[in-house]
């Protein structure tokens, strides 16, 4: 059975920097795609960070240039190293498998994070 656990979030001010941590347990992940999903209250989830099992990235607009999605696959876990936060990156932060929706069966309990001063 495949568990997927993040960490790392917090309240953090704007302009601050996070990192998060994905790791799954019950299988390897080598040769599955990842990603980082968020969901903001009242609004879908939505995909913010994808990587393919061969390393290929492809980040929504609003976090290019700031987010970097990273993946050791020796330690079954996934990072989202996080800079320049914003207050609209407040979410609830999700990682699954899959480089687009997500599987439906291994959505964990996210971990918030809160950017505000």
């Amino acid at each position: 059975q495949v568990q997927l656990v993040e960490s790392g979030g917090g309240l953090v001010q704007p302009g601050g920097s996070l990192r998060l941590s994905c790791v799954a347990s019950g299988t390897t992940f080598t040769s599955y795609g990842m990603g980082w999903y968020r969901q903001a209250p009242g609004k879908q989830r939505d995909l913010v960070a994808p990587i393919t099992s061969y390393g290929s990235t492809n980040y929504a607009e609003s976090v290019k240039g700031r987010f970097t999605i990273s993946r050791d696959n020796a330690k079954n876990t996934v990072y989202l190293q996080m800079n320049s936060l914003k207050p609209e990156d407040t979410a609830v932060y999700y990682c699954n498998l899959g480089t687009n929706r997500g599987s439906p069966l291994h959505w964990g309990q996210g971990t918030q994070v809160t950017v505000s001063s």
